[in-house]
């Protein structure tokens, strides 16, 4: 054999080695990853190390070959129980407040913007047929859907069909109570029979997933109506959709917030009586507060998430956005409750009624953040006096002083897995927002977080968990404003429940809100509070004009 055929065969071995050697790690890539997760190794720990690495590689690659869609769930569950902790689970009649005051404006557009209860009491006596009032929203949602980007679908044949059901079962003298009738809307995050669930993103916005998700099948069950699907931030993050910035009603220069955009934006506009929304950080209370409505987060493991599109799964949550906190008592009680499908769900009594003992209420407020200067400080602090002249006496509280901000990658690490495969197909790339502060980033980024750095940030939220069982041994409920601290990110890490209510306006025109925490499981309390504020206030009764 020739010297030119040997320096070929040399050359294609060392072709093919470097083939199928090139993908496996070595020393010089753990010396780039001890700068990702802040460790040194020694040369001898690093060389050790290589053969584990290389046969953890291989098990990434067999697990990505098993197809994980959304709806599946990790078996690790998050629990937000703290120890020693008792749930109330003797249920009541709940009450709600005297309604029979109601009548039929001369102006119908006035309809708009009544509330749940008003417009039931006019079902309820047959002033009004739910017929009647779902094409009233309808056409509301087709004249200013459009203007604020808030609709994705209007579901109209649906709608009609559920509409005339509910009339001919009231005519029979069945009824079903609050709700019976009542139009709504849901986030375009949870899925229903026939029309799209496009999660407000471009690699989803021709999706079917073509079943009802158990919330949808609760309201459904207690004889509301479902007109739209609305717009929410791509992929549950701001207010940008693939169809462009849900607008604010206030002022349709500026976006409504996120991710419950479309939600908010349509109850503050009159185009439903109310929406479902979600919150993982701040996507009930961040678009409740500039759109001037009111948005209950329920406690962790309170609403059924089957059918929703998952972001974190311990801390993604279901609530409500309505016009007023009472409302909120109202849509809660029907979406509440166990599911088989949902095996994070916790059982627990909800005895709400609008009257509260103020005596007996213990209620705290964060005074070093309220004491902070920031852009609500004016309304918040005039909120406190309000509540100080109802009789209300405040306690000062302080937050546990638990790293908070440093376990805010749980989100990310979750949703990274949530969306694994539109990062590895590079459909990534498709989504609206590409800047660093965006969903892609956030994605990619997530793949360089430490299984161990994860699991140890959830052990610091076990103590913070236990570290909020004794501030609410303290309290019954506290006071915090909306944006400002650690509140915020804290208590959707804890799974705690809150209500968001209007309290005033900004310099340029949009509302603001004041943000009422309670304990585990403890909605029917902070509702009635809420309810306590805005019966002395009228804040939640001004509506934007379009």
């Amino acid at each position: 054999m020739n010297r030119s055929k040997i320096l070929l065969i040399v050359l294609s071995i060392s072709f093919f080695a470097f083939i199928i050697f090139s993908n496996k790690i070595n020393k010089d890539d753990i010396n780039g990853a001890e700068n990702i997760i802040g460790l040194n190794f020694t040369n001898a720990e690093k060389d050790s190390m290589l053969d584990n690495l290389n046969e953890q590689l291989s098990n990434y690659e067999n697990i990505r070959k098993v197809e994980l869609k959304n709806s599946v769930p990790p078996a690790i569950m998050f629990n937000p129980i703290p120890l020693g902790f008792k749930i109330n689970q003797n249920q009541k009649v709940i009450k709600y407040s005297d309604y029979s005051y109601t009548k039929l404006p001369k102006d119908k557009n006035e309809l708009a913007f009544y509330s749940i209860g008003e417009l039931a009491y006019l079902i309820k006596t047959k002033k009004i047929t739910s017929t009647d009032l779902t094409k009233f929203f309808i056409e509301r949602l087709k004249k200013y859907g459009p203007k604020l980007h808030s609709v994705i679908t209007i579901t109209e044949e649906r709608a009609l069909e559920e509409a005339k059901k509910a009339d001919e079962e009231i005519s029979k003298g069945i009824y079903k109570g609050m709700l019976h009738g009542i139009p709504y809307g849901v986030k375009d995050l949870l899925s229903t029979k026939k029309y799209k669930t496009t999660w407000g993103s471009v690699p989803f916005k021709d999706q079917i997933i073509d079943e009802d998700a158990t919330v949808i099948k609760k309201l459904q069950k207690a004889g509301a109506v479902l007109c739209a699907k609305l717009t929410m931030g791509e992929l549950a993050w701001g207010d940008v959709w693939f169809g462009g910035m849900t607008r604010n009603p206030w002022d349709t220069t500026k976006g409504s917030s996120g991710s419950s955009a479309g939600s908010a934006s349509s109850v503050s506009a009159g185009l439903l009586p109310f929406a479902i929304g979600t919150e993982t950080w701040g996507s009930i209370v961040s678009p409740s507060t500039v759109c001037g409505v009111s948005g209950l987060r329920p406690t962790y493991g309170r609403v059924s998430r089957y059918g929703a599109m998952a972001l974190s799964w311990s801390m993604d949550k279901i609530g409500a956005i309505c016009k007023n906190s009472e409302d909120l008592a109202m849509v809660f009680n029907a979406i509440r409750g166990e599911d088989e499908n949902d095996l994070s769900l916790i059982h627990a009594a909800f005895n709400y009624t609008p009257k509260i003992n103020l005596k007996k209420l213990k209620v705290g407020y964060l005074k070093n953040d309220f004491d902070k200067k920031y852009p609500f400080h004016q309304n918040d602090s005039i909120a406190l006096s309000k509540l100080k002249e109802l009789g209300v006496e405040l306690i000062p509280i302080e937050l546990p002083n638990i790293v908070t901000k440093d376990l805010s990658f749980i989100l990310s690490a979750e949703a990274g897995a949530a969306f694994d495969e539109l990062t590895r197909s590079n459909k990534d790339d498709l989504l609206v927002r590409q800047i660093k502060n965006a969903w892609p980033n956030v994605f990619r980024s997530s793949r360089f977080i430490p299984a161990v750095e994860y699991i140890n940030a959830n052990r610091i939220r076990y103590l913070l968990i236990q570290e909020m069982k004794k501030l609410f041994e303290k309290v019954d409920l506290y006071v915090s404003p909306s944006w400002v601290g650690n509140n915020l990110l804290l208590t959707n890490l804890t799974g705690h429940p809150c209500v968001v209510v209007p309290n005033g306006f900004s310099q340029n025109g949009t509302p603001t809100s004041i943000t009422f925490i309670g304990n585990l499981f403890d909605e029917e309390k902070i509702i009635a509070f809420a309810k306590l504020y805005q019966d002395a206030t009228e804040h939640h009764k001004k509506h934007p004009k379009l």
